[in-house]
């Protein structure tokens, strides 16, 4: 399971309704995202339009500082953005289970 199925997933558990927008472009061999930033959409009843960038912890930092600009508009027209790192974590020796580190600028 990816990252972005992993984050569409716990949205939809927290009642949001959820659009994987980024898209495989098979003519340049690589995932493209909306406004080169965005992997996931989700909506829900009284609450701001939520933009999800999700990606594995490591590279966590990495896509913060990805497009600031981008996120500074896309919050100053009063949506949420938040950032979505997924890692398998646990004690040694036990089963390790996936964690999510989100974080919202």
């Amino acid at each position: 399971m990816t990252p972005t199925q992993r984050s569409k997933k716990y949205l939809e558990a927290q009642g949001y309704r959820v659009a994987v927008v980024e898209r495989w472009n098979s003519f340049a061999r690589i995932r493209q995202d909306l406004y080169g930033i965005i992997d996931l959409l989700a909506m829900k009843d009284g609450e701001p339009l939520l933009a999800v960038q999700t990606t594995t912890t490591s590279n966590l930092v990495a896509r913060m500082q990805k497009d600031p600009a981008t996120v500074y508009q896309w919050q100053s027209t009063g949506n949420k953005f938040s950032f979505h790192g997924w890692a398998q974590r646990g004690p040694r020796g036990k089963r390790k289970t996936w964690t999510l580190d989100e974080r919202t600028l």
